[in-house]
Parts: structure tokens; C-alpha cells; sequence
């Protein structure tokens, strides 16, 4: 069915797309329509942070940022769904246009800005949920406005408002589109700033009698040095996952497309191999405990195998929806089956 809708949407503009897709989602879950556009999954248990998730295909924050959709999405099979990324306070996000197809290339830029309702909407949206077929993140961040060195208050004020309802929390510090926002992935401001929402973290615990995993998002273009520290300060601070990795400011990959020179975050195909890298350097770096989850560039279930491949025990999509549709899911879901059942297969990881 979605590739009889994909010409329609394509014919949008990406953002209007964006809506109008979320749309159709909605009306299908309430008309009981939802088997149509995606044949569930076998379940296929996983274990992750101290959690079962019905199988390791989720779906990536930026989706829904508001989590107003959270049931159609479960509805497609996803083992889980995170929303947001949420800020403290409503905000708009960056000008419009800001979302850009490249079709050629499989690929999305984006520079949203974390345009959402703002934290209370989201916990609103969260409560009137009927049903749970999985797992649900919930992404947080800080709002525009705020600077850098008042960021740990944006994020504190999330983490509590969001924490009884979330199966786990992401701290997102990866973000192209919020300026200044990546400078807190700096080792000394990323141990502070995960330092004090860890101590949260616990107080939080101990209050709600339940203790919700908390995971941080870090971005593609870290040096080879930024990945070291970063792996150093999130296993010293025992964060319970990492997510590997938010959209890149790269372009080389896309050079000499007319949108190549759109400013915010390129996803899909072309970041594939640069967000796979960085979650095999933090995978020989980080202890087997923490579990990572590999997001970026999957368009198959051949690259969810390989995000497998290089130590993801759990991945995300996104932009793949885009270009593949619903169908994407299973896809992935049995892809991942079978390398875990046949783990010496050789799955080149280039």
C-alpha cells in the first residue's frame, strides 16, 4: 500500500509530508486498517538495559516529536518507539523550508530545531496512549534559548516530567540544528551534564520505585579523540546505552546535488557507513554491558544485520521509512534473526 501513497507524498513538500503521513498513520490505526500497510513481525525478544523489548527494530525520535501518534506507530510492528526530542517549553523550531528529499541519494536533510508542544503536551499525549505492543523512549533536550551553561536545567525539568511514564529516557546532545548544542558532547561539559541527570537518575528511582534506563545520542562527526572521551566519560558515568548516531553535517557524500548546500542534518543511504564507524569504535571502547544502538542510513534489513554486526544490540529507523515504507520493519526484524542465529555469517560491515 505505501507504494501507492509514496508518489502522493513525494509530491509534497517533505514537511507537509511529514504531517500528512502521520495522518494517514492515525486514520488507518482508527479505522483498523493498520494490517494493511505492514504485516507485523514475528515477535523476537531482546534484552537491553535491563528491559524485553518484543523484537529490536525501533523507531527513531523526530518521528513524533510530541507523542501524539504513539498507538498507530506500535500498530506497524516497531519493538519500540521513541518521541520528541521534547524541550521544557513549546517552541517552533527553525524557518521554514527545512525539510529536503534527496531521492537520488535515498536521503533527508533537515533542520528542524526541535519544533515540538513542549514537555506538558507530551506527557498529556503519553497518558491518553490505550495500548503498549512495546517499548517507549522518550527523547529529551533543551530549548533554543537556553545556554549551554544553563542546559543541565532543560534537561533536569524533562528527565522528571517524563520519567514515570518512559521505559527509558535519551539525552539528546547530537543535535546539527540547535546551535552550540553539539559543544555539550565536549568531554569535561559531557561529564557534568550526564553526571547530574545520572544523580537524577537515582533520586528518581528511588522516588517513582522503579528505575527508567537512561541512554545518550551522540553524533556521527566526532573525531576519533571525541569518540574516545565520549566512551571513556559514558562508561565511567555508567549510562545504561548509548545511541549511535543522530544525522551528520556532512556532505561529501552528497556533493554536486542542487540541496547538498541546505544547512541541518543529512540522514538516510549516505550516512550509513559514517554512523556504522562510530558504533564500532564505541563498541571496542565501551564495556559489554552497555548496550549500543545503531541508527543511521538503514534502508534494508541487510543494513540492520550489519548495524548488528558491529555491536548494535538494538536499531533504529527513520529516513528508511521514507523510501521503503512500513515493510522496512519485518524486514529488519528477520534480518537481525537470522544473524543472531547464524553469527559467523559473513556480513561485510563497509
Amino acid at each position: 500500500m505505501y507504494g501507492l501513497a509514496r508518489p502522493f507524498l513525494f509530491g509534497l513538500d517533505a514537511e507537509r509530508a511529514h504531517g500528512a503521513g502521520l495522518a494517514a498513520l492515525e486514520t488507518a490505526y482508527r479505522t483498523g486498517l493498520s494490517p494493511l500497510l505492514a504485516r507485523k513481525p514475528h515477535p523476537f525478544p531482546t534484552r537491553a538495559f535491563g528491559l524485553t523489548f518484543p523484537n529490536p527494530v525501533g523507531l527513531a525520535a523526530g518521528l513524533d516529536k510530541n507523542g501524539a501518534h504513539i498507538d498507530a506507530l506500535f500498530a506497524l510492528g516497531f519493538g519500540f518507539i521513541e518521541v520528541g526530542t521534547v524541550t521544557p517549553e513549546p517552541q517552533a523550531g527553525n524557518p521554514k523550508p527545512r525539510m529536503f528529499r534527496l531521492p537520488q541519494h535515498r536521503a533527508v536533510i533537515n533542520r528542524l530545531g526541535f519544533n515540538n508542544d513542549g514537555v506538558e503536551a507530551l506527557v498529556r499525549n503519553v497518558g491518553k496512549a490505550q495500548r503498549r505492543d512495546g517499548l517507549l523512549g522518550i527523547n529529551i533536550g533543551k530549548n533554543k534559548a537556553t545556554p549551554n551553561d544553563s542546559a543541565e536545567a532543560d534537561y533536569l525539568f524533562c528527565l522528571e516530567r517524563v520519567y514515570p511514564l518512559a521505559d527509558y529516557i535519551t539525552v539528546n546532545i547530537s543535535s546539527p540544528n540547535t546551535a552550540g548544542l553539539r559543544e555539550l558532547q565536549e568531554e569535561q561539559a559531557l561529564r557534568r551534564l550526564v553526571g547530574l541527570l545520572r544523580e537524577a537518575q537515582e533520586r528518581l528511582g528511588a522516588k517513582h520505585g522503579k528505575r527508567v534506563p537512561m541512554l545518550v545520542k551522540v553524533a556521527p562527526d566526532l573525531s576519533d579523540d571525541d569518540v574516545d572521551a565520549a566512551a571513556r566519560v559514558l562508561s565511567d558515568l555508567e549510562v545504561d546505552g548509548v545511541i549511535a548516531t543522530n544525522t551528520t553535517v556532512s556532505r561529501i557524500s552528497v556533493q554536486g546535488h542542487p540541496k547538498a548546500r541546505e544547512t541541518g542534518g543529512l540522514s538516510g543511504e549516505p550516512l550509513m557507513n559514517k554512523s556504522t564507524a562510530v558504533l564500532r569504535m564505541l563498541r571496542t571502547r565501551m564495556p559489554e554491558h552497555i548496550p549500543l544502538v545503531g541508527v543511521g542510513g538503514i534502508l534494508s534489513g541487510a543494513d540492520a544485520a550489519k548495524k548488528m554486526a558491529a555491536g548494535a544490540a538494538l536499531v533504529q529507523v527513520y529516513t528508511g521509512l521514507v523510501y521503503r515504507g512500513p515493510q522496512l520493519i519485518g524486514e529488519c526484524v528477520e534480518a537481525m534473526r537470522r544473524r543472531k542465529e547464524a553469527p559467523s555469517r559473513n556480513i561485510p560491515l563497509a
